[in-house]
């Protein structure tokens, strides 16, 4: 039996239970990222959905979304633009605060990050009850950059994140559970 691309890395995606606190199931995805035949499938489906979208800026998110957000842009022929946590970029920032599954965070992006001309693609591993992803739409409303798409390794369905946000049209995962 031969197994699709999509199967062999939900087959790898690791649950963990309890963490960071309990109820909530950790979805790892370090023996995605351990092996060098697993990651290649991942980036490979992640560019696939955007790779005639002519990106510019590729958006990863503080901290999961900045392994595989570079190797997408490279894949696209794009910039990298890291979205970090509060008070971890140097120059002057565009900065939101949100609502995660499990407590409250700050984003931040710095201000010349994205030009009105950007064509940007968003990347981060999982989308659960769409938080963060909102809150990086929020930042890169503030930059007036064109959001082309949304990628995920992971998208928790039965959360309903994608409803949170409104670009929900434009969000595709490879991975859905």
């Amino acid at each position: 039996m031969v197994m699709h691309t999509v199967d062999i890395l939900r087959q790898a995606v690791r649950t963990v239970p309890d963490f960071p606190k309990p109820g909530i199931d950790f979805k790892d995805i370090t023996p995605i990222l351990s092996r060098m035949s697993l990651l290649k499938l991942a980036v490979e489906q992640l560019v696939r959905p955007f790779r005639e979208e002519n990106i510019t800026k590729v958006v990863g998110v503080e901290s999961r979304g900045f392994v595989m957000a570079p190797m997408i842009a490279l894949e696209l022929g794009a910039g990298f633009i890291p979205v970090r946590k509060e008070g971890k970029l140097p120059r002057e920032t565009y900065s939101v605060s949100y609502d995660l599954e499990y407590g409250s965070d700050t984003l931040e992006m710095h201000q010349d990050s994205i030009r009105p001309s950007d064509r940007v693609l968003i990347h981060d591993d999982v989308l659960a009850t769409g938080g963060t992803a909102a809150a990086v739409e929020d930042l890169l409303e503030r930059s007036a950059g064109e959001i082309v798409g949304l990628s995920f390794l992971i998208e928790l369905s039965e959360l309903n994140g994608r409803a949170k946000l409104r670009h929900r049209d434009k969000v595709r995962s490879v991975i859905q559970t």
